[in-house]
């Protein structure tokens, strides 16, 4: 038996519900293995990354030259 009148509004509220729950699962995994970083690491990554952009903007302005 298909679903008729109001039971549509029910099945749509759980399907909602599961995707609300699996999207919270997903952001508390994330945040697990974001948290699970060590400073020293965090702040080598950052600088990293930090000298990665001062390399490109140095690189476009010898070309602007």
């Amino acid at each position: 038996m298909a679903p008729r009148g109001r039971q549509w509004l029910k099945v749509l509220g759980a399907a909602g519900l599961v995707g609300v729950a699996a999207s919270g699962a997903l952001v508390a995994r994330g945040e697990r293995q974001r948290r699970s970083y060590e400073s020293d690491e965090i702040r080598e990554r950052l600088h990293a990354r930090y000298a990665r952009i001062q390399s490109g903007r140095d690189a476009d302005d010898r070309t602007r030259d």
